[in-house]
Order: C-alpha cells, then structure tokens, then sequence
C-alpha cells in the first residue's frame, strides 16, 4: 500500500507539472503564432486565436482542478495510513497551488472571457472598446503571472512529492543516556 500511495502521489504532481509545462511551453505560444495567423486569417486571427485558447484554458483548469483534488486527498492519505503528520509548508504549498487553480478557473478565466468578448463586439463605441482591450491586457498579464508562479510552485511540490520526509511510523524519539 505504501508503494501505491507514493506512486499515486508521485504520477499526480508530475501530470499536473507536466501539464502546465505543456500549456506554457507549447499550446499557449502556438495559439498566438504566426502559423495560426496563417490558418485563421488576418481578420479573423485576433478573435479566433483567442476564443481557441480559452477553450483550451478551461480544460487546461478542470485537469488543475482534477490533479489538486488528488494531491489533497494524497496527503490526508498519507496522514491517515502512514501517520506522517502534514508538514506546514508542504500543505501550505498544496492549498496555495490548489486555491491559484481556482482563481485562474473561477475568477481569472471568466472574467478574460468576459472581456474578450466585450472587446471584439461590434456594437460597441471604439472608446469602450479600448478601455476593454487595456483591461483585457491587464487580466491576461495577471493569469500568465499566475501562471507562472504555479509552473514554479509545482517544480517545488513534484520535488517535495519525490523526496518525502523520512518519519518513522509510530515511533517516538528516545534519549540515549
């Protein structure tokens, strides 16, 4: 059971590292490149481009969304069969990478797809138009930030999961005299 435990554990944070390396290194960046302009079209790039890669960010969060349900219950897993206690950082670092991916799916995403729609209406005047497009810049900035800090969180949370704090199981530290 213990082997099964870490290699669940182990399989699920580097799935979800690789799967934030993928989206940084190679589905994002090749949204938004020439090749798409290409195939989309001058007109047509700006919008589609976009409208493209927030169908691939929502699944991009539900595979986040997926892979922190597993770490967290991994961890009490581990706490409950190994009787290792939680160590603050490592849980702290859990819950924060956990709660990012729910801000970049429930907060972050909508509200980019909010203004992204908003930008590209036509029946709207150019001066609100601008002002969508600036805040639209603003919140893609802050996801890719996000982004980001969650790509450096993981590296550490895989090493974590990879080299655990060796504890004795139920047994507690006695002074020689």
């Amino acid at each position: 059971m213990i082997g099964f435990l870490r290699f669940v554990g182990l399989l699920n944070a580097t799935v979800w590292f690789g799967a934030a390396v993928f989206f940084t290194v190679g589905a994002a960046p090749a949204i938004f490149s020439q090749d798409m302009r290409r195939l989309l079209g001058d007109n047509n790039y700006p919008y589609f481009s976009g409208a493209i890669a927030q169908i691939i960010i929502a699944r991009y969060f539900h595979l986040q969304l997926a892979c922190g349900i597993v770490a967290l219950l991994h961890a009490l897993a581990e706490w409950l069969y190994l009787g290792r206690p939680l160590r603050r950082l490592g849980l702290g670092l859990l819950v924060g990478l956990f709660a990012l991916g729910l801000a970049g799916g429930f907060w972050m995403q909508p509200k980019i797809k909010e203004l992204h729609a908003a930008k590209y209406a036509v029946n709207q005047p150019a001066s609100v138009r601008d002002a969508k497009e600036k805040s639209l810049r603003l919140w893609h900035g802050m996801a890719e930030a996000a982004n980001l800090l969650m790509l450096a969180g993981l590296a550490v949370y895989v090493w974590r999961v990879a080299h655990p704090v060796s504890t004795a199981r139920f047994v507690t530290p006695t002074r020689a005299t």
